[in-house]
């Protein structure tokens, strides 16, 4: 079984991308998980919910996870 470690993180200001690996019979296959953090208190927690000022970030964010993903197929 896997580490439960992602195989890369993307992250800017408080949107991030984990990039998960996933060993296949095929090959190693991606997938790609969307959060954003933010603090409660003295705790960080995250959220799937994203505002309006958090969606471009996302979308840069996620072509960047997309970049990093066809790099690591090829």
């Amino acid at each position: 079984m896997a580490d439960n470690k992602p195989a890369h993180h993307i992250r800017i200001h408080s949107v991030e991308a984990a990039i998960w690996a996933n060993d296949t019979a095929n090959g190693t296959r991606y997938n790609v998980t969307l959060c954003r953090i933010f603090k409660d208190g003295d705790n960080w927690r995250s959220t799937d919910g994203l505002g309006r000022d958090d969606l471009l970030v996302a979308a840069k964010v996620l072509d960047m996870a997309h970049t990093w993903v066809c790099e690591n197929t090829q």
